[in-house]
């Protein structure tokens, strides 16, 4: 008899461990549909702050573009100038991946394949840059911009041509 009472307490044990562990499950999963719909967690995805594609392009790409198109004239000679084309250099090319969260309802494909490539050729002029290396940065800085006005042409009509 004692045996048999001792199965029925291990078998009761167990069956309230089955049952504790589902509760805890369907407690947790609560839980955790709770957390993906508060407010906080939208917080943490990648969203623009600002939608309209002129408006991001002529405060994030605009001025970097400028300040590049004069540092970049003629081999920069001092310290100072090759700071300045780097911070340029790296800001365009992490605008790269900044369009990649901006792809647009058609053709998002190629909008893909040129935000790639600026960021692509972006960091190698950055790279260049950081070796004050002006021939190869002057090289990389000019085929961006080629990327860039082929993007213009898809994406803008052929507007907002930009020469190094």
């Amino acid at each position: 008899m004692n045996m048999n009472k001792n199965k029925c307490c291990g078998f009761g044990i167990i069956v309230m461990g089955v049952v504790g562990l589902a509760a805890s499950n369907l407690l947790l999963g609560s839980a955790a549909d709770v957390r993906a719909e508060s407010p906080s967690e939208t917080k943490n995805t990648v969203q623009p702050v600002e939608d309209s594609m002129h408006e991001f392009m002529e405060y994030v790409f605009q001025p970097p573009y400028k300040r590049l198109k004069v540092a970049m004239a003629s081999e920069p000679t001092d310290n100072n100038t090759w700071k300045a084309i780097k911070s340029d250099a790296l800001i365009l090319a992490e605008g790269g991946n900044l369009l990649l969260i901006r792809k647009p309802k058609e053709h998002a494909d190629e909008w893909t394949q040129h935000s790639v490539s600026v960021r692509e050729l972006g960091g190698k002029f950055y790279q260049a840059a950081r070796k004050k290396d002006y021939k190869s940065a002057r090289q990389h800085y000019a085929s961006m911009l080629m990327k860039c006005n082929s993007c213009h042409d898809k994406f803008a009509d052929g507007k907002y041509q930009l020469k190094p």
